[in-house]
């Protein structure tokens, strides 16, 4: 949300091949061991679509049948939005229509990528990490209003720049006060530091063939790039970047990519999903955009709409 607020084959079409000069990112600094521990896993990204396609998902039978969808309004932070949500084990996605979200926020291919802590305190090494590669980290909590009034802590941010352009990429941590509250419906705690996606998440997804989200590409303009690597290779991601400017980042389970292009091509391009079952190949329009579910375990969903 705004700031107030594996399989091989399909995995390698989405990303492509890294042709030509392609230069690793310089990593987070390694524990005694020699690793570099990922702190930082893909949480969710929204979007926002062309109206045409924002109102298909909405209304769409099929993505009902598909995946534990939900169209929910949200009051967080002194705002409140309205959102398409797919929802798996770990992963989601957050999709929009031009003019849902306020200003900027709510134009034509503006989009954000949200990289999650698993565990508590494990935010504030990333915070440490961005500081060692000489950034100063942007803090914000987000809150959650229920509908009575008063806001409850919902999660803690880190950014690695005060402002962007159309894409908006954070890391957070969910809060020990929104798990406790009943009305989160969230699960209890594997362990005593766990604030991990498969708590926040519900188990619905268990109902439907989406599982999660195995990769996505977004279209991103350079400048937003630019302050959305530091915060990949804080998070440990393995972050390359193409001869043409485009980031891959992997790690955790979800590959990224990243396209570098101008503003006016930015946006959600495809997301690939890992299913609960095999499935015989189905095709599904959904208003400037095409879902491939099938055949087999996998399901490719590509957006070609425009404003």
């Amino acid at each position: 949300m705004i700031r107030q607020l594996r399989f091989r084959r399909t995995i390698a079409a989405l990303t492509l091949a890294v042709a030509g000069a392609a230069v690793a990112a310089p990593a987070a600094q390694a524990d005694e061991d020699g690793r570099v521990p990922q702190l930082l896993f893909y949480n969710h990204a929204y979007d926002v679509l062309d109206r045409q396609t924002a109102d298909a998902v909405e209304h769409s039978a099929y993505l009902r049948e598909f995946a534990n969808f939900e169209v929910r309004t949200t009051t967080g932070g002194g705002i409140t939005w309205t959102g398409r949500y797919l929802k798996g084990r770990e992963t989601y996605l957050e999709l929009f229509g031009v003019g849902d979200l306020p200003g900027s926020d709510g134009l034509f291919g503006a989009a954000g990528t949200a990289l999650s802590s698993e565990r508590a305190g494990d935010l504030a090494k990333v915070r440490q990490r961005l500081q060692d590669q000489g950034i100063t980290p942007v803090d914000y909590r987000q809150t959650r209003d229920f509908g009575d009034g008063v806001p409850v802590p919902w999660f803690d941010t880190v950014r690695a720049a005060p402002a962007y352009q159309a894409f908006d990429g954070w890391a957070m941590e969910y809060l020990p006060e929104y798990f406790a509250d009943p009305r989160s419906g969230t699960e209890p705690a594997a362990t005593p530091d766990d604030v991990s996606r498969e708590r926040y998440l519900p188990d619905g997804y268990q109902d439907h063939l989406m599982r999660d989200i195995a990769a996505i590409r977004i279209g991103v303009t350079p400048e937003d790039l630019a302050i959305t690597v530091p915060l990949l290779t804080a998070g440990g991601f393995k972050v390359v970047t193409l001869a043409d400017g485009s980031v891959i980042a992997s790690g955790g389970g979800t590959t990224i990519r990243y396209d570098a292009v101008p503003r006016e091509q930015a946006g959600l391009k495809q997301v690939v999903f890992t299913l609960n079952r095999s499935v015989p190949r189905h095709v599904e329009q959904i208003g400037q955009s095409n879902l491939v579910v099938g055949p087999g375990s996998t399901a490719v969903w590509t957006f070609t709409g425009t404003a």
